[in-house]
C-alpha cells in the first residue's frame, strides 16, 4: 500500500521503533501543514491509506470527493470532529480507530499547573537577562483545584492534587459527580459554586455538540482575581473570545493553555501570547515518545490488518 502521513511537524514518525512495521509498504511523510483542500488532495492523490496524527488534518467531504483511490484512514487515537465519518462512509473509505492514553496529557496539565503557579518561566527568563528573584509564585499545598470532567485524565489530576496536599472539587455530569463522590472527592453543588470557589480550574471534557462553548464568559467572571484556569482539552470548550476578555478584566488572573481554536499558532501576535499572565504551549498534550509509540503502533497495526484482508477497529464497518 501507499501510505501518506501528513503534518508530522517534528519529523518524528520515521524515528519511532514501530515505524519498521510498515516495511514493504511505500510511505510518504509530510512535515508541512496545509488546510487548503487542493493542496491536500494533491498530497494524498496516490494514497491508499492515510495515517492521521490526532486532529491535525481535517478530513472533509470536499477532500474525500477528490480522493477516489483512498481506501483507509488510520487514526492515531480516537475519531473526533476533524473527520467527517459519514462522508468517509459515503465514499467507501474505512476509518480505523486507535487507542488513547491519559498519562501524557495529565502529566502536561500538571506541569502547566506547577509552572504557572510558581511562575517558573518568568523567573527563568529573567535569570537569562542577569536578574535574580524577580517574582514570587504560589505553592499548591492547601489550594482548591476544580476539575471539570472526571474521566481518565480528570481522575489522574485529582490523584496528583491529593498527593500535593490540595483540596479537590469536581464538577461535571451526574455520572462524573457520582463517581467522584464515591472516590471520596468533594463535588460542587452548582456550576456557579464551582467557578467561584476554586483557586485552580482544570478542564477535562471531550469536545462535542453538547460541550462546545460550555464555559461561558458569565462563568469566568465568577472566578477569583488570583485564580488560574488550565485548558489542555480543547479551546472550543470555552465560549469564543471569553477567555481573552476575562483575562483582560482580571477574573481569572492567570491561564495556562495548550490548545487553540486555530492550530498551529504561528503568529507571535496571538492575543494569548501577548499576555504575561498566560503560559502557552503548542498543543503538547500527547506529544511525547511513549505516547507516540503507542499511538502509531496501533495505527500501523490497523493498516497491516486491513492490507491483509482482516480489518479491525473500523469505526464505519458498513463500508467493508
Amino acid at each position: 500500500m501507499h501510505i501518506v502521513i501528513p503534518a508530522d511537524y517534528q519529523q518524528a514518525v520515521k524515528n519511532l521503533r514501530c515505524f519498521q512495521l510498515l516495511d514493504g509498504h511505500t510511505v510518504t511523510i509530510l512535515s508541512d501543514y496545509s488546510t487548503d483542500v487542493e493542496t491536500l488532495a494533491a498530497q494524498f492523490a496516490k494514497a491508499d491509506a492515510i495515517v492521521l496524527i490526532r486532529e491535525r488534518t481535517k478530513i472533509s467531504e470536499e477532500l474525500l470527493s477528490r480522493l477516489p483511490g483512498l481506501k483507509l484512514i488510520s487514526q492515531t487515537g480516537k475519531v473526533a470532529g476533524h473527520l467527517d465519518l459519514a462522508a468517509c462512509s459515503k465514499y467507501k473509505v474505512a476509518v480505523a480507530e486507535g487507542e488513547g492514553s491519559p498519562i501524557a496529557p495529565a502529566e502536561l496539565t500538571w506541569s502547566l499547573i506547577m509552572n504557572a503557579r510558581r511562575q517558573l518561566p518568568q523567573a527563568m527568563e529573567a535569570m537569562k537577562k542577569g536578574l535574580w528573584q524577580t517574582n514570587i509564585g504560589t505553592a499548591l499545598h492547601g489550594q482548591l483545584i476544580g476539575i471539570w470532567g472526571y474521566g481518565k485524565i480528570g481522575k489522574l489530576i485529582a490523584r496528583y492534587a491529593k498527593a500535593f496536599g490540595m483540596d479537590v472539587l469536581i464538577w461535571g455530569s451526574e455520572k462524573s459527580l457520582a463517581e467522584a463522590a464515591a472516590d471520596g472527592y468533594a463535588v460542587a453543588q452548582t456550576k456557579a459554586d464551582f467557578f467561584s470557589r476554586v483557586d485552580i480550574l482544570s478542564l477535562h471534557l471531550r469536545l462535542s455538540s453538547r460541550s462546545f462553548g460550555i464555559v461561558k464568559a458569565t462563568d469566568l467572571v465568577l472566578m477569583k482575581p488570583d485564580a488560574l484556569i488550565v485548558n489542555t482539552s480543547r479551546a472550543e470548550l470555552i465560549e469564543e473570545d471569553a477567555l481573552v476578555q476575562a483575562l483582560h478584566a482580571g477574573r481569572p488572573g492567570f491561564a495556562a493553555v495548550d490548545v487553540y481554536e486555530e492550530e498551529p499558532v504561528i503568529s507571535p501576535t496571538h492575543p494569548l501570547l501577548l499576555m504575561p499572565q498566560v503560559l502557552c504551549t503548542p498543543h503538547l498534550g500527547f506529544i511525547e515518545k511513549q505516547t507516540y509509540e503507542k499511538y502509531f503502533s496501533k495505527a500501523f497495526e490497523n493498516i497491516l490488518a486491513f492490507a491483509n484482508g482482516n480489518p479491525v477497529n473500523i469505526a464505519n464497518p458498513e463500508v467493508l
